[in-house]
């Protein structure tokens, strides 16, 4: 598989895509790409250029189990059942970071919404607080290269996950069928922005600030 989304969404290597993306007085963006992509890379220099909040759903998960919060208790409970988290956890949790910043300029999700139901979710939330998501910004990389640097990745990272080429398979396997398609529900809303995902970290990062720029 060389590309995740239809022709009319892919970017090309410039990062020239139209965006129907409308400038609000808020910026939420849901930064989204497989595993490898480069989120979390990107996600870090966006918040230092545009001042806003990162709001990854590991990072939520794993706060909410080391404090043993109530929501962190409720989803350690389906993990130890091998069971996913139902939706409403995971965004309870999610609501729960945001409303912990009222006085944020914006943020970036980073490894959510993974369904449609999650960004039906997310859409539900924001609306009510008249700050919807601006923009689906997707970061387009090959499966071969995605490969490559997950098992680089594993050599610093630390992630057993990172290092077993079966488990890499599966995890892009898994983001194709079940969490590709969200790409979908922001094109719909005119909210998706493709944009390549190759090149040195400050050449995907100029992408993605001109496409939060159109």
């Amino acid at each position: 598989m060389q590309y995740l989304y239809p022709p009319e969404l892919r970017a090309d290597r410039c990062g020239r895509k139209p965006s129907f993306a409308k400038k609000k007085i808020m910026l939420n963006i849901v930064l989204f790409g497989p595993p490898g992509a480069g989120k979390g890379t990107q996600s870090v220099h966006l918040v230092e250029s545009f001042g806003l909040v990162h709001l990854s759903t590991g990072d939520i998960f794993r706060s909410n189990i080391k404090g043993n919060t109530e929501l962190g208790q409720m989803a350690q409970s389906y993990m130890d059942k091998g069971q996913l988290v139902p939706d409403d956890v995971t965004i309870r949790m999610l609501e729960s970071e945001v409303n912990k910043h009222p006085n944020a300029k914006g943020f970036i999700f980073d490894g959510f919404p993974r369904t449609t139901a999650q960004a039906e979710a997310l859409d539900a939330f924001l609306n009510q607080r008249n700050a919807p998501v601006t923009s689906m910004l997707a970061l387009e990389v090959e499966e071969k290269e995605l490969k490559k640097r997950l098992l680089a990745r594993a050599e610093t990272s630390g992630r057993p996950d990172d290092a077993n080429p079966a488990v890499i398979q599966k995890r892009i396997d898994v983001y194709n069928a079940e969490t590709a398609p969200v790409a979908g529900h922001y094109a719909l809303q005119g909210k998706f922005t493709g944009v390549d995902g190759i090149g040195t970290v400050e050449e995907i990062l100029e992408r993605l600030k001109a496409a939060i720029a159109q």
